[in-house]
């Protein structure tokens, strides 16, 4: 989602609140986020949260 929207892994980061270590360890399957992370970044691009953990397609 991050891609095809054209953000950087900082722009998410800083449009989020939290490090750009952080967002990064999201994307690479190293960490998790909290549910309100998840919610946010659901409202950011747009998706369910459902969407975002793989449940449905979009």
């Amino acid at each position: 989602m991050r891609k095809l929207s054209g953000f950087t892994q900082s722009e998410v980061a800083e449009k989020l609140n939290i490090r750009q270590q952080s967002y990064f360890r999201y994307e690479s399957g190293a960490g998790e986020p909290n549910l309100e992370t998840v919610a946010k970044i659901a409202r950011m691009f747009d998706v369910s949260a459902d969407y975002l953990l793989g449940l449905t397609e979009f």
